[in-house]
């Protein structure tokens, strides 16, 4: 019964939307995204308004446009050489279907611009990040060898590494004497996150590394970490984590930021493990799913930014 009224209500609100927008700029003389833009401070408030509105519009110029928009960021082209003239061409295509005059609505201009950048930014962040997953690990690339060998030396400085295939691997949290048969899931992007949190925050790292030898509440760190990305990039993939990059990064969000992302989930989800003082690593997936669950109840309000310098500094 209450799905069927949901419904009701929606489509009811469907209809009579326009009216509303219609009524509302009649009485504001501002657009739905101006209002946004205005009344919105910077960040994921105002960057997910703009794109809700814009995904509920019935405009074709406005649908065209995101069309246009999600085309250059899926396939890694919205960010880039052309990226201020893509900006500049959308701006310019909602001033004119909204009828807006740039010299009276300057701000407007400037903050719809970082809207926009923000958004399709985003989604060119999800599309860079599906790509490096794609990408596997091949031991015949010296650039991924090298990174799994500094990833060794990271975390274990004072012991050499014996052999490329070894069962020293296990001492870091491999499954096998091979660590490229654990990245078959995550590609790359599983490496990646592994060495840039070894690399940027490698006593945080190294002192992670040690609980994970905890003779009771052990488990394996690198296995655990490309399980960390698979859930990282999900977040990131169903939307869930706009609200951490919409306020965490002025402009588009970057690789970079994304790996500091999977760093302080990392780091979170190891002191949420040792909390739960699990019986065995059998109980892994439970876990897992109690803190995913948890991420996702605080990505969920659009105040969020994950502080990853603040997690460090209480080590």
């Amino acid at each position: 019964m209450m799905l069927m009224l949901e419904r009701v209500w929606n489509l009811i609100a469907w209809y009579l939307r326009p009216l509303f927008k219609w009524l509302l700029r009649k009485t504001t003389r501002l657009c739905e995204m101006q209002r946004i833009c205005y009344g919105q401070p910077a960040g994921a408030l105002r960057a997910i308004g703009v794109e809700e509105s814009m995904k509920q519009s019935r405009t074709k110029t406005i649908i065209d446009l995101m069309s246009y928009l999600d085309q250059k960021a899926n396939e890694r082209r919205f960010l880039g050489p052309s990226r201020a003239q893509v900006i500049d061409y959308s701006v310019f295509a909602i001033l004119k279907v909204k009828d807006i005059k740039p010299e009276i609505h300057s701000q407007f201009v400037r903050s719809i611009s970082v809207c926009l950048d923000q958004i399709w930014g985003y989604r060119q962040l999800s599309a860079e990040l599906e790509h490096l997953r794609r990408t596997p690990y091949d031991a015949a690339q010296p650039e991924h060898e090298a990174k799994l060998r500094q990833l060794w030396s990271l975390l274990c400085p004072v012991t050499e590494l014996t052999e490329r295939i070894s069962p020293q691997w296990k001492d870091i949290g491999f499954q096998g004497d091979d660590p490229k048969t654990d990245f078959r899931g995550m590609g790359v992007l599983g490496l990646d996150n592994l060495l840039f949190f070894s690399e940027h925050y490698t006593s945080v790292a190294r002192h992670v590394l040690t609980h994970s030898h905890h003779p009771t509440y052990g488990y394996s760190f690198a296995i655990v970490g490309i399980n960390l990305t698979h859930l990282a990039l999900q977040l990131v993939r169903s939307g869930q984590a706009r609200s951490h990059f919409y306020n965490a990064c002025a402009g588009h969000a970057t690789v970079t930021a994304f790996h500091r992302f999977y760093c302080y989930l990392f780091f979170k989800f190891d002191a949420f493990w040792l909390a739960a003082k699990p019986r065995d690593i059998m109980e892994f997936g439970s876990i897992r799913d109690q803190f995913a669950a948890q991420m996702r109840r605080t990505l969920a309000d659009h105040s969020a930014k994950l502080d990853v310098r603040l997690a460090v500094k209480n080590l």
